[in-house]
């Protein structure tokens, strides 16, 4: 048996490997509700193949799981998605996508351990079920941006139309997107970058002042 080889078969490939350059990770929580495109948005951006804890849909949910909206959905995030995305050669964030029914939002609060911030992402067609997701990361004060997905058959709302709906402050950053999109999804967390950065600033300046 070639021993080199073997060990070689059993290594992270060479694409999971960090760049040399990198500096700092940063912990970031992919949230919404049931349904509105978190493990779409993690796999479209991610670097890496991601980890997925998608599991068939069985009647075991009927009458538990809020499907309204989304009848056609075959499959379901159980405790988590993982991924990976290098923001420039020294920062890389560590993508943690949440699953979306309520009776796995116990596992919430041990994925937000450590984050720096979260995106929301919403369903303009369900917005309601935004509602709980936003207040708990208000409760936690957890920061974070909303992304409005793209949906073919969603109704285009203004953004400060959306902002009212969800009761957000001005502060907040709204941007719509597509989950499905690799440069997209990146916009958004950027974006969340950006409003971190800010949000920093402004703590420093406070402190200084």
């Amino acid at each position: 048996m070639d021993f080199r080889s073997s060990e070689q078969a059993l290594g992270p490939r060479s694409e999971d490997v960090l760049p040399e350059t990198t500096t700092a990770a940063v912990k970031v929580v992919i949230v919404g509700g049931f349904g509105v495109g978190k493990t779409t948005l993690v796999g479209a951006v991610s670097e890496i193949r991601p980890l997925t804890t998608e599991e068939t849909m069985t009647q075991a949910g009927v009458g538990v799981d809020d499907t309204h909206g989304v009848e056609r959905k075959t499959s379901t995030t159980v405790a988590m998605d993982f991924g990976r995305i290098s923001i420039n050669e020294e920062l890389v964030l560590y993508l943690f996508g949440t699953p979306g029914q309520q009776r796995f939002w116990f596992l919430w609060r041990g994925l937000f351990e450590g984050a720096l911030g979260a995106v929301v992402l919403v369903d303009t067609r369900r917005l309601e079920v935004s509602f709980d997701v936003i207040g708990r990361l208000e409760e936690w004060r957890v920061p974070f941006v909303v992304a409005v997905n793209s949906f073919p058959d969603a109704p285009p709302y203004p953004i400060e139309e959306i902002r009212g709906a969800l009761d957000l402050p001005a502060s907040v950053p709204i941007v719509e997107c597509d989950a499905r999109l690799r440069g997209s999804s990146r916009d958004v967390l950027m974006a969340l970058m950006r409003y971190l950065q800010s949000l920093a600033v402004s703590s420093a300046a406070i402190e200084a002042s």
